[in-house]
């Protein structure tokens, strides 16, 4: 009898999202997915580990069936250098002690080539997925060094498996890299508590690491632009972006009806979403964003300039504007007519219900790994 095969996900800011205790180090929606996915498997009996970066806890700590190898301390090392040591050394030497049959990892980085290679000289697998429409565009890549760039077209060319999140960031893996991809459904945590609208006293609401593709300033001009209207942000700082980040909380808190709340750990952050009556998205990068579904899970129509597959459109889970005034339009609409309202947070909770339930979720993956390893336990009713 083949053993069930053994997968290792690998994201240096996991943690975060997977242990409630280290919640206030950063984390996005890259690491959700990694750890959703990973606890999805675990309960269905698979071995499931994961490589995250040291914030001091004990190497092979377990989190929900999950067991953790630390690779290196992000603050630790000689500029330069520690590329090689500690963070190369370190990643190899965490993948040695998981000593996986797959290796899973997402977003672009020169880390897909290092676990490429890794992979290759010891005869595991590798499974890469895109966390954005930036990971299949050369020109769009958010990837600043040309070292990372290579690593990454590297890894990408020759990982085992690539998992796209969209029929879009299919067809543009083939288009800009000659990459065939497999297309999976994000994850998400479903089941969510849905507020009446008069129960809500968030009028909107905004999520997001605070960078340059995520636009806040955005977000400010229509709080100025609807000054009735209570706006919400939540959002962090990201490395290369601390100035960006200072200037946006220093205007922010300037705009009398914006509340900037700064980061929220994830595990805290349903509760914002489910007292929102719109989520508003004012990137104009984006992948599949997380935010859309846990804000759909709580009944919250969303109202972006980005529509994956046209979802929003297709499905009426919100609103997909063309330009700053058509949203500010469609938020006045939405705040003002009740029904409307209704029509689409219904809408938008019976989506989720239909089609992320846990078992249909994890089913695409299980298909897709079981491709690289057959012995995937088959998909049952949890």
């Amino acid at each position: 009898m083949t053993p069930d095969p053994t997968i290792c996900f690998i994201g240096m800011a996991n943690l975060p999202v997977l242990a409630p205790e280290f919640g206030h180090h950063r984390a996005g929606g890259t690491e959700l997915q990694q750890a959703l996915l990973a606890k999805a498997l675990a309960r269905r009996g698979l071995s499931v580990s994961m490589i995250v970066a040291d914030y001091g806890q004990p190497d092979g700590a377990v989190y929900e069936g999950v067991k953790t190898y630390k690779a290196f301390d992000p603050a630790k090392g000689i500029p330069v250098l520690r590329f090689v040591h500690p963070r190369w050394s370190g990643l190899w030497a965490a993948m040695r002690r998981a000593d996986a049959d797959i290796y899973y990892t997402s977003a672009a980085g020169g880390h897909l080539g290092q676990i490429v290679m890794f992979a290759r000289l010891h005869g595991r697998k590798v499974v890469f997925r895109t966390a954005s429409n930036s990971d299949c565009d050369r020109r769009l890549l958010l990837v600043h060094l040309w070292r990372d760039k290579q690593l990454y077209r590297y890894g990408l060319k020759r990982a085992d498996l690539v998992l796209a999140q969209t029929v879009e960031q299919q067809a543009a893996l083939s288009k800009n890299f000659a990459r065939d991809s497999r297309v999976v459904s994000s994850l998400t945590e479903s089941a969510r508590p849905r507020r009446a609208l008069a129960d809500r006293d968030i009028d909107v609401l905004w999520v997001g690491n605070i960078r340059s593709v995520k636009r806040p300033e955005i977000l400010l001009e229509m709080a100025r632009r609807l000054p009735a209207i209570r706006f919400h942000m939540i959002g962090g700082p990201m490395p290369r972006a601390e100035k960006l980040y200072e200037a946006v909380r220093s205007e922010a808190l300037a705009i009398p009806n914006l509340h900037f709340h700064g980061p929220v750990p994830y595990h805290q952050i349903g509760h914002y979403y489910e007292r929102a009556r719109v989520y508003v998205s004012t990137s104009n990068v984006e992948g599949f964003p997380n935010s859309y579904l846990q804000a759909w899970a709580h009944g919250t129509p969303v109202v972006a300039f980005l529509d994956p597959d046209q979802l929003v459109a297709r499905y009426g889970l919100g609103c997909a504007p063309g330009s700053v005034g058509e949203m500010c339009a469609c938020i006045q609409e939405l705040m003002a007519d009740q029904h409307q309202w209704q029509a689409a947070s219904l809408r938008s909770g019976q989506f989720m219900d239909n089609r992320f339930s846990e078992t249909t979720m994890v089913a695409g993956y299980l298909e897709a790994l079981s491709d690289l390893r057959p012995g995937l336990p088959p998909v049952t009713a949890q």
